[in-house]
């Protein structure tokens, strides 16, 4: 069994967990956390986005090739966990703790940044350094940050980047290649993504509304989240369950009937020997874009709607967090297992439930968990699915 030893993140929700855990006690006093802005789109166009408003820790002067938005994200992540990740080190060495990392942005802020700079001056700006956009820049960070020498890798699979990383973790564990594994990701806001989602008509000019009849897209939030896993027994809280799939029917819609979706569902149940009826809430990939809710419904209640399972999505919140987005649900799975803080419910103020989606058990009122076992979903372009399991043990 491979359990969560430690945790740390900071999101739109708050800059640590403490203060995640503070306010999701509370998600129902607010429809959304999200920030308006008009400086990210083309044109000024306005939408709203899951910013990280707290001031980002500075990296140690030693690392200042590593510099970027994404690593400060991880950074402050990091420090959250300092203690714990010391010990493991301590206790297992340096050579038996892997870092792997998920992502969608890496740097390409300060890549974005640097080439406006470069077309104005013919110069690139001073502190800027090539490795900082590429995509393996976040586990390289860690891994120099810490001195490690286990294996050291980021994962870029689109919205479901992070759930490998955590999957890749566990494995590494349990075929004994190391004895604990610091994983998670970072994200950051940068034109680049905002704007190829815009492109594809995926972006919502107002605060996103998961599987409303009028729904229209997304919100993109920027995030960071780390755990420690070991197989330790040291807390309650355990990976039970992973499935994956890949549908592969469309480069970025999903397979209109949630087949993929439902087969990673399927496989996780199967692998943490679990039945359907043992989920107390599934946290859906919800990204109310109108393909994503509809297949993920028809997946969701294929399996779970004789038991009226409670679900409900959490990007109304966060933001979607792109390649970070798993691990930032899977920080609010553990905090709902962790305190028992009541479900994050949907609002449906603004716009009915969809009456052409299946009829799931989402979440509209105050309900606690009622079994202590969690599903959490991430779907991603190219019909890249992964479904987690987390629960006490």
């Amino acid at each position: 069994m491979v359990y969560i030893s430690a945790l740390g993140a900071i999101n739109s929700l708050g800059k640590d967990i403490d203060q995640i855990r503070e306010t999701l006690t509370h998600n129902y006093d607010s429809p959304h956390y999200l920030t308006e802005d008009n400086h990210w789109l083309l044109h000024e166009k306005s939408s709203w986005f899951g910013k990280v408003h707290h001031p980002l820790p500075e990296l140690p002067d030693n690392l200042v090739k590593f510099i970027s938005r994404n690593n400060r994200l991880l950074y402050a992540s990091y420090l959250q966990i300092e203690s714990e990740i010391q010990y493991a080190i301590e206790k297992y060495g340096r050579q038996r703790i892997a870092v792997i990392l998920g992502t969608s942005t890496s740097g390409i802020h300060e890549g974005d940044l640097a080439v406006k700079h470069y077309l104005t001056t013919q110069q690139l700006p001073e502190g800027y350094y090539y490795n900082q956009q590429e995509l393996g820049d976040p586990a390289c960070f860690l891994a120099t940050l810490l001195d490690l020498q286990g294996p050291a890798y980021t994962i870029s699979t689109a919205c479901t980047s992070s759930a490998r990383a955590i999957i890749s973790g566990k494995r590494l564990i349990e075929t004994g290649i190391v004895d604990a594994a610091i994983v998670g990701g970072a994200d950051s806001l940068s034109r680049m993504p905002i704007n190829g989602f815009a492109a594809l008509e995926s972006i919502s000019d107002k605060p996103c509304m998961p599987f409303a009849q009028h729904r229209n897209g997304i919100n993109i939030g920027e995030a960071g989240a780390l755990f420690l896993l070991t197989k330790e027994p040291n807390c309650d809280i355990a990976i039970l369950g992973i499935g994956e799939s890949s549908d592969a029917y469309h480069i970025s819609a999903p397979h209109p009937e949630g087949i993929g979706a439902e087969k990673a569902m399927a496989m996780a149940l199967d692998n943490a020997g679990l039945k359907a009826n043992d989920i107390g809430y599934i946290n859906l990939h919800g990204t109310a874009t109108p393909l994503n809710d509809q297949a993920e419904s028809k997946a969701v209640y294929r399996l779970f709607h004789q038991y009226n399972t409670a679900c409900s999505s959490t990007k109304h919140l966060t933001g979607h967090t792109l390649g970070t987005a798993a691990a930032t649900e899977l920080v609010i799975s553990y905090l709902l297992l962790e305190k028992n803080i009541p479900l994050p419910q949907q609002s449906f103020l603004l716009s009915p439930f969809d009456p052409k989606l299946d009829k799931i058990a989402i979440v509209t009122q105050t309900m606690e968990l009622e079994k202590p076992v969690i599903m959490s979903n991430s779907f991603a372009f190219g019909g890249n699915n992964v479904s987690l399991i987390i629960g006490k043990k």
